[in-house]
């Protein structure tokens, strides 16, 4: 069904609608009327955003009928971007998917003013284009689109959740992990948990989980241990997925193996084993480098080979590997077997994690405080140097 043009005789139609035997219902038309004869657009938008959502409107093509009917003789008048909201509702009755595509296409033009309205126009197309039509295409020229147009504007606007949400879809789709990964976190990070489902907090965190594993380039498993919708996974089948995340933050290779009767019934995860155990062994180099003092960063082939469970004669790829991707920095000595750590890549830390760092600190308190302590004591022999 097409948006037509809008009758001339705007009253016509509220009156028809005054007569229905619903009185409650009648009275919402009713005060519409009142609010479009004042002109009083900005009260009649914030009816209208709350009277699209009535039960009686959500059959059929009542909401299209009221965009022909009513809402298009105004739209010019209304906020771009309250206008595009109260669209997102309409656009979801037409049966043909086109159609709704040609629809939001037209209502573009009319918010070009505003481009919180105009980029979330797009993201409404591409959730069709991906949702309905499966077109992924489309959808990934929308989300380029949209991107540096969102990255142009300050702040967090509240378009910002729907385009992560879209392109997490898409990656998720594409298998790009990694990609996937940013995206859905930053789609949480943009609305309050308590607005999703039990069920699809758990979907959310078990697709992060394993994106977080099987992500390219993705180390900083931390910042998923430390957000809340990993809660939803506890009691669940699937509550081991929080202790294996654990072990991969940790570099735990003892846990992982511990826990293979669970993760390997995952087929994504199983068919990636190799992948995984790169991935753990990386890890496990990171927290041995960031474990050690600073003054104390050299790591022999051997304490290496006895943490991953590597073989020594693959200890130095490993190191090269984690030097090439710049997870550590340092020196490899091949004669000495050793390698000095200069640095580690910075990641979000668990509690215990935290707490080794500020024992580290502790200590290094004491070191400063006893340097102190020595020249103070040493004050006068270092002055008649």
């Amino acid at each position: 069904m097409a948006a037509t043009t809008a009758p001339k005789d705007v009253s016509a139609y509220l009156s028809q609608k005054q007569r229905l035997p619903d009185q409650e219902l009648a009275d919402e038309w009713a005060k519409l009327e009142e609010l479009h004869n004042k002109k009083l657009w900005h009260q009649l938008t914030l009816s209208l955003q709350s009277f699209v959502l009535h039960p009686s409107l959500q059959k059929d093509a009542a909401l299209i009928e009221l965009y022909n009917n009513f809402l298009s003789t105004f739209e010019s008048k209304i906020n771009p971007l309250s206008l595009v909201e109260i669209v997102a509702h309409i656009v979801k009755q037409y049966t043909d998917k086109p159609s709704a595509i040609t629809f939001l296409q037209k209502i573009e033009p009319k918010v070009k003013s505003n481009q919180e309205a105009v980029a979330l126009v797009k993201v409404l197309i591409g959730q069709i284009y991906l949702n309905e039509l499966n077109v992924q295409d489309e959808t990934k020229k929308i989300i380029e689109e949209v991107e540096v147009m969102l990255d142009a504007m300050d702040g967090v606007s509240s378009v910002h959740g729907r385009f992560y949400l879209l392109a997490s879809r898409l990656y998720r789709l594409q298998g790009k992990h990694a990609e996937y990964y940013r995206t859905a976190l930053r789609y949480l990070g943009c609305i309050e948990l308590n607005t999703l489902s039990r069920s699809d907090q758990e979907q959310h965190a078990f697709f992060l989980g394993l994106a977080a594993l099987l992500g390219e380039g993705v180390y900083n498993i931390g910042e998923l241990l430390a957000h809340p919708v990993l809660e939803s996974l506890k009691g669940t089948p699937n509550s081991w997925l929080i202790d294996l995340l654990n072990a991969f933050n940790a570099g735990d290779i003892t846990a992982l193996e511990r826990l293979k009767p669970q993760w390997s019934q995952i087929a994504d995860l199983a068919a990636q084993e190799l992948k995984l155990r790169q991935k753990i062994s990386l890890l496990c180099l990171m927290e041995m480098t960031f474990k050690r003092q600073a003054n104390n960063r050299q790591l022999t082939f051997d304490e290496i080979s006895q943490e991953t469970h590597l073989p020594i004669g693959e200890v130095e790829l490993l190191v090269m590997k984690a030097l090439a991707q710049n997870l550590v920095r340092g020196a490899i000595d091949q004669v000495a077997g050793t390698v000095n750590m200069t640095w580690v890549q910075p990641r979000v830390l668990d509690r215990s994690q935290i707490s080794g760092m500020i024992q580290r600190l502790d200590v290094w308190c004491k070191d400063v405080k006893s340097m102190e302590t020595l020249l103070e004591n040493r004050a006068n022999e270092i002055l008649t140097l």
